[in-house]
């Protein structure tokens, strides 16, 4: 007979490792990060919830009970962009400024960056030198409208995100 560690183990662990590392989800970006466990992983948020290891606080699974009033929403936008790719990702964390998030799908390296409505020119002029070996760049927008703002190398495409989750992608012409 299997253990709960034996059954839930690896996701456990990966599912703390997700929480701290971005301090809060939503269950369903989550379950989205975990595509074909619901279950699994429901079950999982209850128990690391009742053990203290994580906390329910207003729909978000935080690391820290103070995680939930400072809530960084680009980057809670950029997950959702994650988990678009989730089904080709071998790895993703946390980004430096100006990445929300870092991620390797598809033998490539991704950046989402996200472009604050009314940070065009900064993050213009943080990404106009291309780097030696250069990611690819998803632009995160607050609105379609700043894309012509916005002029950076290595852009593979710009998004939006909907307070639902829904992720629109578009392409420069």
């Amino acid at each position: 007979m299997k253990t709960r560690e034996q059954i839930y183990g690896q996701e456990a662990t990966s599912i703390l490792r997700d929480i701290t590392m971005y301090r809060a989800l939503t269950e369903e970006q989550l379950l989205r990060l975990y595509p074909g466990k619901r279950g699994k992983v429901q079950n999982l948020l209850s128990y690391l919830t009742k053990q203290g290891r994580i906390w329910h606080i207003d729909g978000l699974y935080c690391a820290a009970p103070e995680y939930a009033g400072d809530v960084d929403k680009g980057l809670l936008a950029a997950i959702w962009v994650l988990a678009d790719f989730i089904d080709r990702v071998e790895f993703h964390s946390a980004g430096d400024f100006p990445a929300k998030l870092i991620f390797f799908a598809d033998g490539e390296v991704y950046e989402v960056i996200h472009a604050a409505n009314g940070k065009e020119t900064l993050i213009n002029h943080i990404l106009s030198a291309p780097a030696e070996e250069a990611s690819s760049y998803l632009i995160l927008v607050d609105k379609p409208e700043q894309i012509p703002e916005l002029e950076i190398p290595n852009v593979r495409g710009y998004c939006t995100v909907s307070p639902e989750g829904e992720v629109q992608y578009y392409q420069r012409e």
